[in-house]
């Protein structure tokens, strides 16, 4: 049995860019365990982070963190792996006051990557993990930015390719990827199970679970990379 840590920056991120592989490796035998970077609540979220809740058709009076560690949970069910969900705030919780700025590189006084290492670094001491996941930043996300530059020197690290950033962008790798997954039918079917329990999501980012599930169906591997020297 080896263990396998995913370290996703959001709730969603591991699941919509790596569901298959980690599906596959849970039905191996291994021990799959998704950390969450930033999962902390804000008691009344205002400006640009309240409108982060809005889009989403989530009115003020929703605990909109704690709905998405509880489709996490939903997700990690399906194929039996440990959700660990830190307490750090998102970007938008941390200054960064648009949609544009959430793109734009990180602020000289945001020390989130620091507060990332020691958290990430305290975990990986304790699970002892074979292999690490985590983002590779296309779509260029200040969140994934973080949590990638905090986890990178860790050995044993392969970066996923950033979805539905993907789909979204015209990146080209500068090397060859790693590792490739070919995705069976059932890493397919585990996969989709595992994107449809992020319900809050679905509409803002595809347009609804119809659309989820056929841009879903055009993918046919998941591709991972090593970190760049």
């Amino acid at each position: 049995m080896n263990r396998i840590l995913a370290i996703s920056p959001h709730l969603d991120d591991a699941a919509f860019s790596a569901g298959g592989y980690l599906a596959s490796r849970e039905r191996a035998g291994d021990e799959v365990t998704i950390l969450t970077c930033f999962t902390g609540n804000v008691e009344q979220p205002e400006g640009f982070a309240l409108a982060c809740q809005l889009d989403k058709g989530l009115g003020p009076d929703v605990d909109y963190m704690a709905l998405r560690r509880a489709e996490d949970e939903a997700a990690c069910a399906v194929i039996g792996a440990k959700p660990i969900h830190l307490p750090f705030l998102e970007a938008p919780h941390r200054g960064y006051d648009s949609a544009p700025a959430l793109f734009a590189g990180s602020h000289e006084d945001d020390d989130i990557v620091e507060r990332l290492r020691t958290a990430i670094a305290e975990q990986v001491e304790e699970l002892q993990p074979d292999a690490v996941l985590g983002p590779l930043c296309i779509g260029d996300h200040v969140d994934h930015h973080a949590v990638r530059e905090a986890m990178v020197d860790l050995p044993g690290v392969l970066l996923w390719e950033d979805w539905p950033y993907l789909d979204r962008s015209e990146y080209t790798p500068s090397s060859p990827p790693a590792f490739v997954h070919e995705l069976s039918d059932y890493d397919r079917i585990q996969r989709l199970a595992m994107c449809r329990c992020f319900a809050s999501q679905l509409g803002f980012q595809f347009g609804g679970e119809d659309a989820l599930a056929k841009r879903t169906a055009a993918i046919s591997s998941e591709r991972f990379y090593a970190p760049s020297p």
